[in-house]
């Protein structure tokens, strides 16, 4: 097992068992994006402890900021969050709540929730480094059903038009939202189209491959003129069987008789 497979197998089995100890949150959409955050913090972004006041660093906004069992659970395993809080996810008085909040945790870099708003502060924070002159890169992780929101085409006509080739998007594809196929809610698709006619650049990518990941991210960071969006096709609740391709999971906890079948499917306890 590589150093990146294990710690995205860390973070799939955190994953659960802050769902679990919760009885509440995102499994699905969380463990089909672990490879994503694991590419991103472990090997793209330049952030560390020891940068993460700093303004000299890449930055990373988290779009579909509902997966915060993911995102918590990278930052653990980057060493920002010790791993003994996650088991007071959702809790009150906790700092990881349901939505990431930038006033709660130093290495989260906005607070988001409310889908499409996400996109919207990167285009804002990749236009402000262009203007301080600030070469780090600016990424966020968008998902499928949230390209339903209007404010994201806003979002990428704006990045677009500004040529903001210092902002990198990935789109979770998993097909899936919390009321079903995105195909059947509401239908966004064909993405690569849609981006390209706002003037990004597209790269398609497996998001359940490492190697494939390092390359989209290298096109991203080489592609001048127009900013980038990364179409990562992914698997709903990937790595554990019951959950996968489930839309089901999206935002359901297992019970103890899931959980345990799901750790022990992870190699965990």
């Amino acid at each position: 097992m590589t150093e990146l497979e294990q710690h995205a197998l860390n973070i799939r089995k955190n994953i659960l068992t802050m769902v679990y100890t919760a009885q509440s949150g995102h499994p699905g959409g969380s463990l089909s994006a672990a490879d994503i955050l694991t590419s991103l913090y472990f090997e793209e972004m330049d952030i560390n402890k020891d940068n993460v006041a700093s303004q000299d660093r890449d930055r990373f906004v988290l779009s579909k900021g509902h997966i915060t069992p993911g995102y918590y659970a990278t930052l653990c395993e980057k060493g920002f969050i010790p791993k003994e809080e996650l088991k007071t996810f959702r809790q009150l008085h906790s700092p990881l709540q349901g939505h990431p909040n930038m006033n709660y945790i130093e290495a989260v870099d906005m607070s988001t929730g409310s889908l499409g708003q996400g996109i919207s502060a990167a285009v804002g924070m990749a236009l402000a480094n262009r203007l301080d002159k600030n070469d780090h890169r600016i990424y966020f992780l968008l998902g499928d059903g949230e390209s339903e929101e209007g404010e994201v085409w806003e979002a990428c006509m704006a990045a677009g038009h500004y040529k903001l080739d210092n902002l990198c998007g990935i789109l979770d594809y998993n097909h899936l939202q919390i009321d079903g196929n995105i195909a059947d809610v509401v239908g966004p698709e064909p993405f690569p189209e849609k981006f390209e006619a706002f003037g990004w650049h597209v790269v398609e990518v497996d998001g359940h491959d490492f190697e494939s990941l390092a390359k989209g991210f290298e096109e991203a960071r080489n592609t001048k003129g127009q900013p980038t969006m990364i179409i990562a096709h992914t698997i709903k609740g990937k790595g554990v069987s019951f959950m996968e391709n489930n839309y089901k999971w999206h935002g359901s906890a297992p019970n103890q008789e899931q959980y345990e079948a799901a750790m022990k499917e992870l190699g965990g306890e």
